[in-house]
């Protein structure tokens, strides 16, 4: 079964984009697809153990930092207020619910990289409600109601898992470990996540798209160049502090469905196009990683069985 998990994320892809319409119809399956993937990432680290890392400080600053930067810059520039909106979500878009799935995959430390899960998806329920709320698509909405949208729609999927896993953990230590041994069933989880998500966006597109294909093809492009930064700033910034490959999948791989949510309940709807090219983006580097590391696996499995 490994050797072929390198390209169930290209075929997910593939489905999502041909399927699109029917995608759109079941993606209020999404949020329950996440809680499922997150409740097997917790059950398999020891939650009380989890502590915040300097790693984890500069991941948050950079996802503030740079898309508050980047919005007023291209906002600035070019007075396109739908281009600098997906490029501000793009880059302050959580970090994806199931990243410990891949990241562990590829070698990373699972502790690490459930700790940011958490951390990080909170500092973005803290942020983007204010963020949001100065750029002013949706006065009526309010600061303190769109904090408590943010926070709701973030809590439910995110603390009811953790909470559930830390009670497995202390009270019916078995149950937590049956469940973890399963935990690889959530990559297969986050692809029909993907599928979902990915056709429920290009639904939109189909939708909304016409005489909007200038915009589009500016996010699509900012969306590719992003994806390539932050996947190797991530890297650059977690080989400091010797984790190369869980820094950049903590700040290149992307909760699409949730920051398509975002988009279209506080942004320009059209921005949301930026996190779908993203999603095909992030998702081919991913199963090219993933082929290599099987490749490498293999590689050393038959140097193994030659010496002996």
């Amino acid at each position: 079964m490994q050797r072929f998990r390198p390209y169930v994320l290209p075929v997910a892809i593939v489905l999502g984009l041909l399927l699109h319409s029917f995608c759109a119809r079941l993606s209020f399956l999404v949020p329950f697809i996440i809680f499922a993937i997150l409740l097997l990432t917790f059950t398999a680290v020891d939650l009380r153990r989890l502590k915040m890392r300097t790693l984890d400080v500069w991941l948050m600053l950079f996802q503030v930092v740079v898309s508050i930067g980047c919005y007023l810059l291209i906002k600035g520039l070019s007075g396109n207020d739908t281009v600098a909106e997906g490029v501000l979500i793009g880059v302050l878009c959580p970090v994806a619910s199931s990243v410990a799935v891949i990241s562990c995959l590829l070698g990373a430390n699972r502790a690490t990289v459930t700790t940011y899960t958490i951390v990080g998806n909170l500092m973005v329920a803290l942020v983007a409600p204010i963020v949001f709320t100065l750029i002013g698509h949706h006065p009526e909405m309010g600061l303190w109601k769109g904090f408590l949208l943010m926070l709701g729609k973030i809590g439910s999927t995110l603390a009811l898992p953790f909470f559930i896993a830390l009670a497995l953990q202390m009270w019916l230590p078995k149950a937590n470990a049956a469940v973890a041994r399963v935990n690889i069933a959530g990559f297969y989880l986050w692809s029909m996540a993907l599928l979902l998500t990915l056709g429920q966006t290009i639904d939109f597109i189909f939708l909304h798209g016409e005489g909007n294909w200038h915009n589009i093809a500016w996010l699509g492009g900012l969306s590719l160049l992003f994806c390539v930064i932050q996947f190797g700033t991530g890297r650059l910034i977690g080989r400091r502090y010797g984790n190369r490959i869980g820094g950049g999948q903590l700040l290149g791989q992307k909760n699409s469905a949730m920051g398509i949510w975002m988009a279209n309940t506080f942004l320009s709807p059209l921005s949301a196009v930026f996190l779908a090219f993203y999603s095909v983006y992030q998702n081919l580097f991913n199963a090219y990683q993933m082929a290599s590391v099987n490749k490498a696996n293999r590689r050393n499995n038959l140097a193994k069985t030659k010496k002996k």
